[in-house]
């Protein structure tokens, strides 16, 4: 006879939820927490994490093995659901299609949260008008070695910036090293419009702070605080308000009121401390839904930077080439490796595996290792189609000529995408 499955049933608003090995470990470095424990974490502040994806579809990002394994993103919903569980068919820049979840009550966030999914990632669209978006995103992404004095003070001037051009920023930790603010807007314009509204303020707030702040995509370009602009694009998500991060003390994307982010610290907010918080002060970001701005002045600022010659900005890789696109190439492979080298160090799911194989290249070659400088290590978050993997990169600007070690194989040399784009490349040629 076949074992039966440990499990505890929770009846929430006279839904019936069953978390399934509700004493399996999901943070144990650290805080130490079971899968029960983060379903009751998010019941306790229900209400403010569903002001965040409420009607809005989600992609599942899932971390089957706890928040210490390897995460996978599941577009579509799962084919066994509550029959009181709403879904929503997208379409996507690739041309598929998929019937995503939409949660709208404290149940359903409970059964998301038994899928293993820690985080919670909504689009910036509503389930009633997928085309058009009802929230501009500005993700503030620091760069290696960059502090968070300067990502509190770039935040302050994405507010000022705001409320200069009409529109009110709802701020949060991003839960890790950042922070991002979340405009709602009138859902009149379509993801292409979003975008390029947040391209110009983002170099809007960089001609402002140009010492602190960053519209550059490629990282070896970039300084200080990067605003993401990107984040706005078509299918892109971002972990919403009172997401539990993947970190070893189990830390909160935490909403704020601005006048607590001069002296706010991230680490202050975790999944054993918001909880109190909420009770205490209630949800930060409770009246965001009623304060719909326009983004007409934004794309006025975008048009004058295109009369002034600056253009397009480059698009996440997997988009198709868009009308007014700068060359969607690296600037190190634009301009001749004697001006700016650039190697692939290590390619892997396992970030400790990557790191490890950059550690042992600096063992490698010690002589060139000693001129580097902190952001001249670019460790990217790569995110394929269902998984993401880090990829390390050296910028080697800094290294004499003479001593630059040439380009080898990656070590480890593990790119999850490989197999797909030789797919795609085999499928080009047959049909030349």
């Amino acid at each position: 006879m076949a074992k039966t499955e440990a499990a505890e049933v929770l009846s929430i608003d006279g839904r019936q939820v069953r978390v399934t090995h509700p004493d399996k470990p999901y943070f144990t470095k650290q805080t130490k927490l079971t899968k029960l424990d983060l379903v009751r974490y998010y019941l306790s502040i229900a209400r403010g994490a569903l002001n965040g994806i409420r009607d809005r579809p989600l992609v599942l990002k899932r971390f089957v093995d706890g928040a210490e394994g390897q995460a996978f993103y599941q577009k579509r919903a799962p084919a066994h659901r509550p029959e009181w569980l709403r879904t929503v068919t997208l379409s996507f820049p690739s041309g598929r299609k998929a019937e995503e979840v939409v949660v709208d009550d404290a149940a359903g966030l409970a059964w998301v949260v038994n899928l293993a999914c820690i985080e919670l990632h909504p689009h910036a669209v509503r389930a009633t008008n997928l085309e058009h978006p009802d929230e501009l995103r500005v993700d503030l992404d620091p760069g290696p070695g960059v502090g968070w004095d300067d990502v509190r003070r770039v935040a302050l001037e994405v507010k000022s910036l705001l409320e200069e051009i009409g529109l009110h920023g709802w701020t949060k930790t991003s839960g890790s090293r950042g922070m991002h603010v979340n405009v709602r807007i009138e859902p009149r314009w379509t993801f292409v419009e979003v975008r390029r509204a947040a391209l110009a303020l983002s170099r809007a707030v960089e001609r402002r702070v140009p010492a602190l702040a960053t519209s550059k995509w490629w990282k070896e370009e970039r300084h200080g605080v990067f605003l993401d602009y990107n984040q706005n694009a078509k299918d892109r998500t971002t972990c919403s308000a009172y997401s539990v991060r993947p970190l070893p003390d189990a830390r909160v994307s935490a909403p704020l009121h601005w006048n607590e982010v001069p002296d706010c610290d991230p680490a202050d907010f975790t999944v054993i401390t918001v909880p109190k918080r909420f009770a205490e002060i209630g949800d930060p970001h409770a009246n965001m839904d009623a304060d719909a701005g326009s983004l007409d002045t934004l794309l006025e600022l975008a048009a004058e930077d295109e009369a002034a010659g600056l253009g397009d900005a480059p698009w996440p890789p997997h988009f198709r080439k868009m009308k007014g696109e700068a060359p969607r190439v690296a600037p190190s492979r634009a301009r001749s490796r004697a001006k700016a080298p650039l190697l692939v160090i290590a390619n892997s799911p396992n970030k400790e595996a990557a790191l490890a194989g950059l550690e042992r290249w600096k063992s490698k070659y010690p002589q060139a290792a000693q001129h580097l400088a902190i952001d001249d290590v670019l460790i990217d978050s790569m995110r394929g189609r269902s998984s993401t993997w880090t990829r390390i990169r050296l910028n080697l600007r800094h290294v004499p000529e003479a001593l630059r070690p040439p380009q080898e194989t990656p070590d480890p040399d593990d790119d999850p995408t490989r197999k797909l784009r030789n797919q795609l490349i085999r499928k080009d040629r047959r049909q030349l």
